[in-house]
């Protein structure tokens, strides 16, 4: 069942690490990884649009494979580039706890962490890649034609 964003309660875990890492079930990564470094979204018209977030370098041969791996498929995605931001690194580390891994890229569909460009490439090639894809396409097309109603 999917929930309106401001539904959505916070939640607290810990993975790998003895520093607990938040974030909201259903979201998007990127704000998720934002809000553990208490700093604005490095993408703030991002927004639940993409069921596909690429965390990812551009001087990455594994990232732009993945990245191409998507096009092909005509699947948007949002790619964030750690190298061009300062605190890059940092976003890593959050990475690492949520994903038990610093490497890059950090693939998540529909919010879940599928792996790397490897790992995304076997789910493609076991034709398991475009399923997720098209059921979390799914279930924001059904989420975004809900009528909204208040108390």
């Amino acid at each position: 069942m999917l929930l309106p964003f401001f539904l959505l309660q916070r939640t607290q875990v810990s993975l790998r690490s003895s520093s607990p890492v938040h974030f909201y079930p259903y979201n998007n990564p990127v704000r998720s990884v934002s809000r553990n470094l208490d700093f604005p979204d490095p993408q703030p018209n991002t927004n639940h649009h993409h069921c596909v977030v690429i965390f990812s370098k551009t001087t990455c041969s594994y990232c732009n494979m993945a990245k191409k791996l998507f096009r092909d498929m005509n699947v948007n995605y949002t790619a964030v580039e750690l190298d061009m931001y300062e605190n890059g690194s940092q976003f890593q580390d959050i990475l690492h706890q949520m994903t038990g891994g610093r490497t890059v890229p950090r693939i998540f569909i529909n919010g879940n962490f599928v792996g790397g460009a490897t790992d995304t490439q076997r789910l493609h090639q076991e034709g398991k890649l475009l399923p997720l894809v098209h059921q979390c396409q799914i279930q924001r097309r059904g989420y975004s034609q809900q009528p909204c109603s208040l108390p």
